[in-house]
């Protein structure tokens, strides 16, 4: 514990300057998806493999076909210590509107609160003070006597486009950056105070659906009552997805699907989250998922399906009496457990199918599948976490979910073998993708801590 204590302090008298190093990497505005900053994108690669090495970290800029990857290998003074890989983003979403900025977007600056110190800037919640947190633990690390895990770093410049450059680069380069586990910092707490580790992504099915009668579209006042309308059709099947209890129809839906082990069902009720407190902040109250299920349980651990939009007939302003030819819609499948993304799709299209009447036909496009990820409640990595972040905060972390999903994680346990350890500081008022994006004071300096405590703690 006395190195640990040392660490610590190290973490506590570099601030100031830990707070300066962001300041420079939040300056320089790597948005991603606009070409026209794509010279700031490999400026900001750049920064960060010279930061690297100078922590003693063997770091270089690696070429893709977008905007470069930054990969560096840092070796423990011991040899038999895990070895882990750590994943960050340096790119940004763009500022706009820049007109609802309070001061500049890379201009970083600290704003006080009420509430506490906040650094505002575009990146800085997402993902450039997170991915510091860990890079100055590891510095305190390198100035107090060495680090205690083998640590891979595997920072991007795509993630805010999709990562189109991460499958082929992962394939190329497997064995560099295989490690024993993954560490990912682009998560949130569960609250100010308290911290939480992700331990669940849900999957993905995308399906568009188009169904077609008719040749042409038809006169309603010749064909009205005569010819079948594909809107009625499309609306009756997508009435027929859910039980009258919210619960999805597919035969086979709910294969793969488990019941939350009791302890972290236990956890999630403890944290008194109601559907009207999860609900409020978008003007409705009452919860539409399945029924006798916890707004939690709906939101992390249950699978859902959903319909994203519609299209078909006469959209534009007044009207026009028309039975269409051809109407569409767009679904998506959030999978827990071991669902299969394969047997979710086919079993969607098996029940479009059926349920065509005669003279229609439905067209199908699919737009991706994943299934999702969880990271074994048994781990020991989990439970060595666990205590970390509780002696940091004085909480016990949250077991948390995760509604949406993070490709490189699947591609971490798909291409890699790797589990993730996903645990990040954000917090849900920080506005990220938004005008004035900030990062909570508490959030860099207990989480540089944070990450410090789990290392040493992974290395035990």
């Amino acid at each position: 514990m006395a190195a640990l204590d040392t660490v610590l302090a190290k973490i506590d008298a570099n601030l100031e300057s830990a707070l300066g190093r962001l300041f420079k990497l939040v300056e320089i505005p790597s948005i991603s998806t606009d070409p026209a900053y794509a010279g700031d994108c490999t400026k900001a690669a750049e920064w960060l493999a010279a930061e690297l090495n100078s922590i003693g970290c063997e770091a270089s800029v690696r070429p893709t076909a977008g905007h470069p990857m930054i990969v560096g290998q840092a070796k423990a003074k011991r040899p038999d210590v895990p070895h882990v890989l750590f994943y960050g983003h340096y790119d940004v979403q763009p500022p706009d509107p820049l007109d609802l900025w309070e001061t500049p977007p890379f201009e970083p600056r600290i704003a006080e609160t009420k509430t506490g110190k906040q650094i505002v800037g575009r990146g800085v919640a997402d993902d450039k003070g997170q991915l510091m947190t860990f890079l100055e633990a590891c510095r305190a690390f390198k100035e107090t006597g060495g680090l205690p895990c083998h640590i891979t770093f595997f920072l991007e410049g795509e993630e805010e486009t999709g990562s189109p450059s991460l499958p082929a680069f992962l394939a190329e380069n497997a064995a560099e950056l295989k490690a024993d586990m993954a560490l990912v910092c682009d998560t949130g707490m569960w609250d100010k105070e308290t911290p939480a580790i992700t331990i669940m992504l849900r999957g993905l099915v995308l399906e568009e659906v188009v169904i077609h009668a008719a040749s042409r579209d038809l006169h309603s006042g010749i064909f009205g009552g005569a010819a079948v309308n594909p809107i009625h059709v499309l609306a009756r099947i997508i009435a027929g997805l859910h039980d009258d209890k919210g619960r999805v129809t597919l035969p086979g839906f709910y294969n793969g699907v488990t019941e939350l082990p009791e302890e972290i069902a236990e956890q999630w009720r403890a944290l008194r989250l109601r559907g009207s407190d999860f609900l409020g902040g978008v003007g409705l109250s009452v919860p539409a998922g399945e029924q006798g299920r916890d707004i939690l349980e709906m939101v992390w651990s249950r699978p859902t399906c959903d319909v994203n939009g519609i299209l078909g007939g006469y959209t534009g302003k007044g009207s026009k009496t028309v039975l269409p030819a051809q109407a569409s819609a767009k679904f998506s499948f959030r999978l827990v457990g071991s669902q299969d993304p394969d047997k979710i799709a086919g079993a969607f299209r098996a029940f479009v199918k059926e349920s065509l009447p005669a003279d229609c036909r439905a067209e199908f496009i699919s737009h991706g599948a994943s299934g999702a990820l969880q990271l074994p409640f048994s781990s020991q990595a989990l439970s060595l976490a666990r205590r970390a972040l509780e002696a940091e905060w004085g909480k016990e972390p949250v077991l948390a979910g995760c509604g949406g999903s993070i490709p490189v994680v699947g591609a971490f346990k798909q291409d890699l073998g790797m589990d993730t350890l996903m645990i990040g500081f954000g917090l849900e008022d920080d506005r990220m993708h938004s005008p004035n994006e900030k990062y909570e004071l508490s959030s860099f300096h207990k989480g540089t801590r944070s990450w410090a405590r789990v290392l040493n703690a992974l290395a035990l």
